[in-house]
């Protein structure tokens, strides 16, 4: 169970001291209006989101913070970057933002389906290979891809593990998904794995070439349809 010194440190971006000074200074209310001033005082997890009132501010205290967001095309998988926008600003006001931290990447010209997360054990668990957790994309192509060979392997050497691949009628593509004009053909691919531009390097050993790009679900976990571009929402990580 977390201290609520702790709990508060999280949340604020304090230090403990300075969460011990808030406490003390009579600032923290519970949600019944009472004073809460015992910086050991311990919140269950079952408490979690724990609702408190900071200078009368309604809060939900946090131990942990798991986010999925519709990335947009434009900006990169990155805390900071010196030329491009990144995804995690616009995560300003989800919950623990500094403590964010993203699970895997999609590319700068790629849309769709990013998670981040506070929790390093979740991170690995949806990340290592021995866990084989699935990625489904939906491209659009310049031109018809080819037939997927026994133990395609592309430039490098890399061997992807692809589970599904098929034509994908542009109706059922995801509203995530850009439509540019030289979009000739539409398909949909599931890989168990994230290596650098696997799905565009793959599309380009089937004589492809992909035009635009969106990750459109990660384990069990689907890109809401109705998920604006740029917009984020807490999830379960058990949901994934």
């Amino acid at each position: 169970m977390p201290r609520l010194d702790a709990l508060l440190a999280l949340n604020l971006g304090l230090s403990k001291t300075k969460a011990r000074d808030v406490l003390a200074e009579g600032r923290v209310l519970d949600a019944t209006g009472a004073t809460l001033e015992d910086p050991r005082l311990d919140v269950p997890t079952a408490s979690l989101p724990f609702s408190v009132t900071i200078d009368d501010e309604p809060r939900a205290l946090v131990a942990v913070s798991h986010v999925l967001q519709h990335k947009p095309v434009g900006c990169v998988t990155a805390l900071d970057d010196a030329r491009h926008p990144t995804a995690y600003a616009l995560l300003e006001d989800a919950p623990l933002h500094a403590e964010l931290r993203p699970v895997g990447r999609l590319d700068l010209d790629s849309s769709g389906l990013l998670l981040w997360t506070t929790e390093g054990t979740w991170l690995q668990r949806l990340t290592h290979p021995k866990h084989a957790v699935p990625r489904t994309y939906h491209a659009a192509l310049a031109r018809p891809f080819g037939a997927l060979p026994a133990g395609l392997t592309l430039d490098d050497g890399h061997v992807p593990t692809i589970t599904s691949l098929a034509p994908l009628p542009r109706a059922d593509a995801h509203p995530a998904l850009a439509t540019p004009d030289d979009a000739a053909v539409f398909a949909t691919i599931t890989i168990v794995g994230g290596a650098y531009h696997e799905v565009r390097r793959i599309f380009a050993a089937l004589d492809s070439h992909v035009v635009a790009l969106c990750r459109v679900s990660f384990g069990r976990l689907a890109l809401p349809r109705d998920l604006p571009s740029g917009q984020w929402r807490s999830i379960n990580p058990a949901d994934v």
